[in-house]
């Protein structure tokens, strides 16, 4: 069996914004996205990483994406802002909320920017990761199409509506958290129904609503939120920062990724960025930060969020990442390589 080949993240990247390009991206959004994907590779999240960069093609040639969007700020006031995605892939459109957020929290002590008619963006630890190496505390949430009941609901109407937090340290990388608010990934249960196994109970709904551990069967019905009633009543407390104050899309206003379709999804996201220095002071922030963390490795066993992915960005930096054979000849296809 063929080894899978070592990229250097330059190597990748170059790859997947060529495939993405020759899908009909402008180079700006087919580099920003190819530098979000090969990111999302490089810290371990390989379902939000070059295997996403097919799906992207497919939005761009079917018109579900508008590979010409240039996003742009259409409100602002204050620390607030909107910007609009333009029905464009979703990663210029966060940079530039992220830009945003980061100088009016800077100049205003706390900023939230909304991104409105976006598409799916599973990397979302990305921007606050780097408004927290700027000093500032940050969050970040997206909706998603519907896939997940409201809470004591039966059919699915929210999203997974991932949330992803970051923290600054003092002399040390921010502390980051990012999850996705269904019971388990998506990914999951479609594996299970390729492998033609069964899913544990608590994971899926079937079409008619009822308790499912058939994978077919959940993937016609609906996901459950973690921890019950009290995540799916988060994922709705997401769903409306993400699309009530932009004007998006909500959930089950948006077509399945997993189907074709031509409508464009509109998705919402959403970033709140807070200056620590507007608050009790930076270092009262950091002297807390420092308390808690020590806390926490007193104890055996404890590992603080985001270290396992901050080890593997700093390896894939000097060794590369490793891409199957069948995704390389993939993205070679897609990029006519």
């Amino acid at each position: 069996m063929t080894e899978p080949r070592r990229w250097s993240l330059a190597e990748a990247q170059s790859l997947a914004a060529r495939a993405l390009r020759a899908a009909g991206a402008s180079p700006a959004m087919a580099e920003d996205t190819a530098a979000a994907l090969v990111a999302a590779e490089a810290e371990g999240q390989a379902g939000h990483g070059l295997s996403r960069v097919s799906m992207y093609a497919g939005f761009l040639r079917e018109g579900r994406a508008d590979g010409s969007a240039q996003p742009r700020v259409t409100a602002a006031r204050g620390g607030a802002a909107l910007v609009d995605a333009g029905n464009g892939l979703a990663y210029p459109a966060l940079r530039m909320a992220e830009d945003q957020a980061g100088r009016r929290a800077l100049a205003h002590g706390v900023s939230f920017v909304s991104v409105t008619n976006s598409h799916h963006a599973g990397a979302m630890a990305l921007p606050v990761r780097r408004l927290a190496s700027r000093g500032l505390v940050a969050l970040a949430f997206t909706n998603s199409p519907y896939a997940m009941p409201v809470p004591g609901g039966r059919r699915p109407l929210l999203g997974t509506n991932p949330v992803a937090a970051a923290f600054p340290r003092r002399d040390a990388l921010p502390m980051v958290v990012d999850l996705a608010l269904s019971e388990v990934a998506r990914g999951k249960i479609m594996v299970a129904a390729k492998e033609g196994r069964p899913i544990p109970e608590g994971w899926a709904f079937d079409a008619e609503g009822r308790p499912t551990t058939d994978a077919r069967a959940a993937l016609d019905g609906a996901m459950l939120a973690a921890g019950g009633a009290k995540g799916a009543a988060l994922a709705l407390v997401v769903e409306l920062l993400c699309v009530a104050l932009g004007g998006a899309a909500f959930g089950f206003e948006a077509d399945s990724f997993f189907a074709p379709s031509p409508n464009p999804p509109r998705l919402g996201h959403a970033l709140l960025a807070i200056d620590p220095s507007a608050l009790a002071g930076r270092e009262a922030f950091l002297d807390r930060m420092e308390a808690l963390v020590g806390a926490m490795l007193a104890e055996d066993g404890v590992r603080l969020p985001g270290t396992r992915r901050d080890s593997l960005i700093a390896q894939a930096r000097v060794d590369g990442i490793s891409i199957s054979k069948q995704l390389e000849e993939q993205l070679r296809s897609l990029a006519h390589v």
